[in-house]
């Protein structure tokens, strides 16, 4: 059986777990529970090959409790109770030590299934361990959360990754026999985004097609890398390269070019929420108020998906990204609230002026607040000319429309009410 690198050199011990030392430093909130042999059921939230599941089998192994592992991208609610049915046997055979589930990218659990988590994580059945490249914030639901300690593992630093090398070099038993020298280490750090798997995973595909070499430079794994065509990986460069040109394409309203590295994304394995978020934030800033519907569809597309999933999904992001590249575009809105930043940080605080604050007691009236306010509806097609901005910047313009019918519309419509002030 052929064990990959990343797999052979796994840490068999704390000692042996580089990086993330706010968690296992000195003073880190892991070093502490490990210590105290107090485990609480945690979220592990980070990229790809940043420890979270080597981190979960050393928990275990430091704890010496039964340790139960699935992932939730082939498994679901019958393995969940089939494991916590056997824990009370555990319990008994580990002298009532709560035994861990690991659970691998629980962020793509449903709702039912993270529900059929609650009782045996609230009564103490089971410890969890979830791990997850996705925010827990909008993917684990509420009452799991609130039930966890979520724990954030970073990408690893260079040094870390050196060290990881410098390890594998040492201890590998196959890397030792062909005696592997590795002059230059920087190629492998860029490429691997801090992530050791990946940079591993790297190292290992450049020593089986360079069989003739034992010394590993930057050229060899850049020929090498760009010889084997790695189209895509969706947690590493290739994902943000490739999430770039789908965005580039659409706001160069390109349907065609959308739909290629739509299909590049999906052939990949990309996330397809992940798709959809960037759809939304797409419709936002480069489409607006040039055609606000955009914003609407790619909502609902985001929507769609996540019920739907895969494959039938694919059809619902391909129709969005054709409705989202063939629309007129404007960045009107993301410039306005950048511009309406850069003033903040400039001026500070400024006063918020008289009239337009709230007054809900007698004391406040007799400072004036709330005074000359005038209420818009009281007047002829509920508008009134009146100040809403601080003194200091009153005659600062942040909303620009952009040119199309839209918010030519808009433009007119601003000119004709406030006359001079949105002279454009």
């Amino acid at each position: 059986m052929n064990i990959p690198l990343a797999e052979r050199i796994r840490p068999k011990s704390l000692s042996q777990f580089y990086g993330q030392s706010h968690l296992l430093g000195e003073k880190g909130v892991l070093t502490n529970i490990i210590k105290n042999n107090s485990y609480p059921s945690m979220i592990l939230w980070g990229p790809p090959g940043t420890g979270k599941t080597s981190l979960a089998n050393l928990i275990a192994k430091e704890s010496n409790r039964p340790l139960y592992k699935i992932s939730a991208i082939n498994s679901g609610v019958k393995e969940i109770r089939d494991i916590i049915n056997k824990t009370n046997q555990s319990n008994v055979l580990f002298l009532n030590k709560t035994p861990i589930l690991f659970i691998d990218e629980i962020h793509r659990f449903s709702k039912s299934q993270q529900d059929s988590l609650l009782g045996a994580v609230e009564q103490g059945i089971v410890t969890l361990i979830g791990a997850t490249t996705e925010n827990p914030s909008f993917e684990i639901i509420s009452a799991l959360l609130s039930r966890c300690q979520v724990y954030i593992l970073y990408p690893l630093k260079e040094n870390d990754l050196e060290f990881i090398i410098n390890n594998a070099l040492k201890n590998d038993s196959l890397l030792k026999q062909r005696k592997i020298k590795i002059k230059e280490k920087g190629a492998l750090i860029e490429l691997s985004g801090g992530d050791a798997r990946k940079m591993l995973s790297i190292l290992e595909l450049v020593i089986e097609n360079n069989s003739n070499k034992s010394e590993i430079t930057n050229k060899l794994v850049m020929d090498c890398i760009q010889k084997k065509n790695i189209l895509f990986d969706k947690n590493g460069e290739y994902h943000y390269d490739t999430i770039s040109a789908f965005i580039k394409s659409v706001r160069g309203s390109d349907p065609n070019a959308s739909i290629y590295w739509l299909g590049r994304m999906i052939e990949g394995g990309e996330d397809i929420k992940f798709i959809a978020r960037r759809m939304i934030i797409l419709a936002a800033e480069d489409i607006g108020l040039a055609n606000p519907n955009a914003l609407v569809l790619a909502n609902s597309t985001f929507q769609s998906v996540s019920a739907v999933g895969f494959p039938e999904g694919k059809i619902i992001l391909s129709q969005c990204a054709i409705y989202l590249a063939s629309s007129p575009k404007s960045n009107s809105a993301y410039k306005a609230i950048n511009k309406a930043q850069d003033i903040i940080n400039e001026t500070g605080n400024l006063p918020i002026p008289l009239h337009l604050k709230n007054a809900p007691t007698k004391l406040m009236k007799e400072f004036g607040y709330g005074k000359g306010y005038l209420y818009s509806h009281d007047f002829d097609n509920n508008f009134i000319s009146q100040d809403f901005l601080p003194k200091n910047i009153d005659n600062n313009i942040f909303y620009n429309p952009g040119n199309n019918p839209k918010e030519s519309k808009i433009k007119e419509w601003l000119k004709k009410n406030w006359k001079n002030k949105y002279n454009y």
